[in-house]
């Protein structure tokens, strides 16, 4: 280009010939007449080459093509050095590059070209899953992140989960909607298993939980096509770039729901501090596209699966593979379980029981369903007397450890065994504000107490002075034994 400005300058300025310009520079005299002419070098454009040997090949490309096409896959694909190989062993006398450069063409010209799109207020919404990461109570674990995006605005709303299920994917649009205080008129997703049961393209058959949400919020649910995962690249990109920008580096807390909570109101900052090319931030846009779209319901939608479930005979419950405890009582009856995200809700004849949701395989008991059968079955609260104690809170841990040091664990649990049965006929409240005075009074020698413990307790304050010097120990058949072989001795 330099030397085009130089050329013209020396002609058309300074005046001197075009030979002379043309041996002063060492070119050609054609090529100053030509730049005189235009001022920027264009390159002519020329006719197709002729390539006679590929001619000969290429309809046997073509049908190799064709042919392997079914057999191939995203990352067992054709290649050009593949495809060479099997030319010149089928006896084609054809170049590498010449392949290459026509598998090039044509992927080219089969590759999907993009349509720029244009979201308008209140109208869409993109919904999606994301992998992540988390330290959870410093137990580093997986964790799936739902993220639904306003397109308009460019508004995030993010909830983090420990399953990527329907429940969860439910639970996101209430908490969503919730959040935003409003519902766009279409909802775009992917067609993943907890909103589509059956593809009959271009229709799909919804879910019964997810038809009754759309039903509930009316929305429109819109489905990108099967097998494409950029339709909806919006939220795509977005989820991507949450990770990198607010969950990097991995973020800890003491729960998921405490993380979750921490990454909302970050994204809200984002929201109110980010301006887009125009100067707006995703709030102001998001106040513009607020009267567009629709209010959210007075009744919020119940996102708790029901399903029916049989008490075992040790009164356990089985759900989705885990196990939680249920009163004694309910043993062997039937009972309705509240499946929700976070927890699980047992409603059996008019009572309820609420537990943490757990995993496959794990499972929940609270010892305190057990009371009436731990009161009968002393070695039994002796193999879950710290869970139980644990459960029950103090002083019940205090006098634990109490009687299993004095007395050892066997005997503790028969003391301990008493104790419980008064839990069940006089209440939790009573027997711990006995145990609270006897324990501040000093008195330890519940092995000689009788039922009820309660009021036995109440009359340890009028034992004479002159017996609270004494401590009277429960005896074992080997004491007796041990006199026994004495007295023969003697």
């Amino acid at each position: 280009m330099d030397q085009v400005h130089v050329i013209r300058h020396k002609v058309l300025v300074e005046g001197l010939t075009q030979r002379r310009v043309a041996r002063d520079m060492g070119i050609s005299r054609n090529t100053v007449a030509r730049y005189l002419k235009i001022p920027e070098p264009r390159r002519a454009e020329q006719g197709r080459r002729q390539r006679p040997v590929f001619d000969v090949v290429k309809p046997r490309v073509d049908e190799v093509i064709g042919e392997w096409r079914s057999q191939m896959t995203a990352k067992q694909r054709l290649t050009a050095r593949r495809l060479h190989r099997q030319l010149q062993q089928e006896g084609f006398s054809v170049g590498l590059t010449l392949v290459t450069e026509y598998l090039s063409e044509l992927r080219r010209q089969e590759a999907e070209v993009f349509v720029p799109l244009v979201h308008r207020p209140g109208d869409e919404a993109q919904v999606d899953f994301f992998e992540v990461t988390v330290d959870v109570q410093d137990l580093r674990r997986r964790a799936w992140m739902f993220l639904m995006r306003f397109m308009y605005s460019r508004r995030d709303f993010a909830c983090l989960y420990d399953r990527c299920d329907q429940l969860s994917f439910l639970d996101g649009h209430v908490r969503a909607f919730g959040h935003f205080g409003a519902v766009p008129g279409r909802c775009v997703y992917d067609n993943l298993t907890p909103a589509v049961s059956k593809v009959f393209f271009p229709h799909r058959k919804l879910t019964d939980r997810f038809s009754a949400l759309v039903s509930h919020y009316l929305f429109e649910p819109c489905f990108t096509r099967i097998g494409v995962g950029h339709d909806k690249g919006g939220v795509e990109g977005r989820g991507k770039g949450i990770r990198l920008q607010h969950l990097t580096p991995i973020p800890a807390g003491r729960s998921l729901r405490e993380i979750s909570d921490s990454l909302l109101a970050a994204l809200d900052q984002d929201a109110a501090t980010r301006h887009d090319a125009e100067g707006m931030t995703p709030f102001g846009r998001f106040r513009e596209e607020l009267p567009l779209l629709r209010p959210v319901p007075a009744t919020q939608f119940e996102v708790r699966r029901v399903v029916p479930v049989s008490i075992r005979s040790n009164a356990l419950v089985q759900i989705e593979g885990a196990w939680y405890s249920v009163p004694s009582r309910w043993a062997r009856l039937d009972a309705t379980a509240y499946i929700g995200v976070d927890d699980v809700e047992i409603i059996c004849r008019g009572e309820r029981v609420v537990h943490p949701r757990q995993r496959f395989g794990q499972r929940n008991v609270y010892y305190r369903h057990y009371l009436p059968e731990l009161a009968r079955k002393p070695q039994a609260v002796r193999q879950v007397a710290p869970e139980l104690v644990a459960e029950l809170g103090e002083p019940f841990g205090r006098l634990w450890k109490i009687l299993a040091d004095k007395y050892g664990p066997l005997d503790a649990a028969r003391v301990f065994a008493r104790v419980i049965g008064a839990i069940t006929d006089r209440g939790e409240d009573a027997v711990r504000n006995a145990l609270e005075a006897a324990l501040s009074a000093g008195r330890a020698d519940l092995l000689t107490l009788r039922s009820p413990i309660p009021d036995s307790l109440a009359r340890m304050g009028t034992i004479p002075a002159t017996l609270a010097s004494y401590e009277i120990e429960s005896v074992r058949a080997a004491d007796y034994d041990r006199m026994l072989a004495g007295a023969a001795h003697e």
